[in-house]
């Protein structure tokens, strides 16, 4: 191994994980399944993994992507995309566009959600507070306007 590729790639398997929060497993399971930018990870005379800095950025914005919800899948296609290099950043772009709708339609399902239950943790609350009759699961403002959505919170 060069010295240059030798002080680029200093990282080791346990010192990556540590940073980007994966497990070893997690690391080795991204490299088999492709999701790196490198499709081989450099290797020190004794045959152990060394990653760069470059892994690490990437491998934030990967784990990033998967809690998000995206698909292995995407991931990888989008990484191949990445890897192929210049003149496919429209179809990178499309794949980024593409998912962050989903994030923000599941956004906007969980703030729906969470109104619901503000509404019941102040119910609960007042009733605590209060000794107010149980009624606790009624709530005519919440029944009157129930959406399809709202049900899947209750």
């Amino acid at each position: 191994m060069s010295t240059d590729i030798q002080q680029q790639n200093k990282l080791s398997i346990g010192e990556v994980a540590e940073r980007s929060g994966l497990s070893v497993h997690s690391l080795r399971f991204y490299e088999r399944e492709g999701l790196l930018l490198s499709t081989r990870i450099a290797r020190d005379e004794g045959g152990r993994r060394r990653y760069s800095e470059v892994d690490v950025e990437w491998l934030y914005i990967c784990t990033r992507l998967r809690a998000s919800g995206m698909p292995i899948a995407q991931i990888r296609r989008f990484a191949e995309l990445v890897r192929t290099g210049p003149g496919n950043e429209h179809e990178r772009l499309d794949i980024l566009k593409e998912h962050q709708q989903r994030v923000v339609s599941q956004m906007e399902h969980l703030n729906d959600c969470l109104e619901v239950i503000t509404l019941k943790t102040n119910v609960y609350e007042n009733y605590l507070n209060r000794n107010e009759p149980e009624q606790t699961w009624e709530n005519k403002s919440l029944t009157s306007t129930n959406t399809d959505n709202d049900k899947l919170c209750q």
